[in-house]
Order: structure tokens, then C-alpha cells, then sequence
């Protein structure tokens, strides 16, 4: 691995935010399948059977699987993300603003409802669950150099990432900081979970997927457009 690449570290001590599927109200997931609460506790019991233990979900699931799960559709391994191949360890990922969330994970949505729902003639709506995490470690600092090594955000491609992930999770690396590729923001990639504590929730959004004008709105205020992408455009 080039050392050019690898020359600068930050000592960060701040908080990273993450951004996954979540609904804003509460609901039993198994109401539509039996109305009798019996029926759904054995449905909790059988879904959960099969569940990796772990402590922390919000930090730990992201390594207990290997991968962020919903952030990576890679042609040879769904769970694939820029900087773990989905199949050996895993990477959490969080960012320096909640702005860069929304960017990253509409980008992996909107890749998602096109697979499933591409001719879909109605709007397609989520819920996502947005919370800080502190962060408190030694990470490489890969900002500004992505003109040198336009890998870092390549848009088609994660070839240079994952070796470059590897080569880092081998060498007990914490993490790092690096541009977003679908956005002017930054992004965190943690290797260790012993890193991360003290989660918080921030906020809860509903996305709006028009897929036919190629038009997604972001509420954060239900109702109310906070923010307004063309998905497309960030691939």
C-alpha cells in the first residue's frame, strides 16, 4: 500500500452519525399475519433464533454480519460496502453530518427500489432512524486525497477499497476519514466496534421515492420537504 496515502491520522473524539431503516412509530411486525398475541410471540421467538447475540446492536451488527446492511448492492456479493467485500469482517459506517447520511443511503435505496420496483407507477415511501454515536480513536485521514487516488470515490467500483480496507483491518487499524462519494461530505468507516459508544437518537426521516420522474423528497417533519434529490444523479 502506497505510504502517500497513508501519511495522515486524526485523533478524533466526536460523534459520527448513521442513518438505517427504521419506522417512526412502533409497531408489531407480526400483527398481519395472526390477530391473536400468542401467535405473535412465537414469531418473535422463531425470528430471533437464528440471531446473532450481541451486546450493542447499533455498534456490534454491523461486524456480527460482516457488513452495513441496506448501504451495499455489489454485483458479486450483496453485502459488499466500499470498504469490506461482505465476506470476512465487517465496517461500520457513520458521518460527520447528517446531510451526508441522507446522500449515502438514498443512493443505496434508491438502487434497491429499482431492482425490486423499476416500473412501480406510485410513489414508494421508507422510514429511516437516524442517531450519533461517539467515536473516540486514532483514524488514518484520507481527506483531500481522493484527486491523488480517485478510487477513494469511485463511483463503479470498489477494487481499490477493498484492498485498501483489508490492508488497514490487517494492520489493527481503528478506522478512517474519508470524502463521501455521493456528496461534498465525510465519512467514517470503523474497523473496531470497541471504538464506538454512547449511541443517541437525532432523528427520524421518511424518504419519498418518485421513480418515475427520478424525483426523491426527504421529510424530517412528516409532511414537510426538507430535502430534495435526484437520485440518479449520484451514481
Amino acid at each position: 500500500m502506497d505510504p502517500k496515502l497513508l501519511s495522515s491520522s486524526v485523533d478524533f473524539h466526536d460523534d459520527l452519525t448513521r442513518n438505517i431503516p427504521g419506522i417512526r412509530a412502533s409497531q408489531n411486525l407480526f400483527d398481519d399475519l395472526s390477530s391473536d398475541p400468542a401467535d405473535w410471540e412465537i414469531a418473535i421467538a422463531a425470528e430471533g433464533s437464528d440471531r446473532i447475540p450481541t451486546g450493542s446492536a447499533l455498534v456490534t451488527r454491523p461486524f456480527d454480519y460482516g457488513s452495513v446492511i441496506g448501504y451495499s448492492f455489489d454485483e458479486m456479493n450483496w453485502q459488499s460496502t466500499r470498504f469490506s467485500d461482505g465476506a470476512s469482517y465487517g465496517v461500520w459506517y457513520g458521518s460527520l453530518d447528517i446531510e451526508t447520511t441522507v446522500y449515502e443511503s438514498a443512493w443505496h435505496w434508491y438502487r434497491f427500489v429499482l431492482d425490486s420496483y423499476a416500473g412501480e407507477p406510485r410513489t414508494v415511501i421508507t422510514d429511516r432512524r437516524v442517531f450519533d454515536v461517539r467515536c473516540d480513536a486514532l483514524l488514518v485521514d484520507l481527506r483531500g486525497k481522493e484527486t491523488a487516488y480517485p478510487g477513494l470515490v469511485s463511483r463503479t467500483s470498489y477494487a481499490f477499497t477493498h484492498k485498501l480496507g483489508r490492508y488497514l483491518r490487517d494492520q489493527d487499524q481503528n478506522g478512517l476519514l474519508v470524502r463521501s462519494a455521493r456528496c461534498e461530505g465525510t465519512n467514517g468507516a470503523i474497523l473496531r466496534p470497541e471504538r464506538l459508544s454512547n449511541v443517541r437518537d437525532r432523528a427520524y426521516l421518511t424518504y419519498k421515492l418518485d421513480v418515475a420522474n427520478d424525483a426523491l423528497v426527504v421529510e424530517r417533519t412528516p409532511g414537510r420537504r426538507w430535502i430534495r434529490i435526484t437520485p440518479s444523479a449520484l451514481g
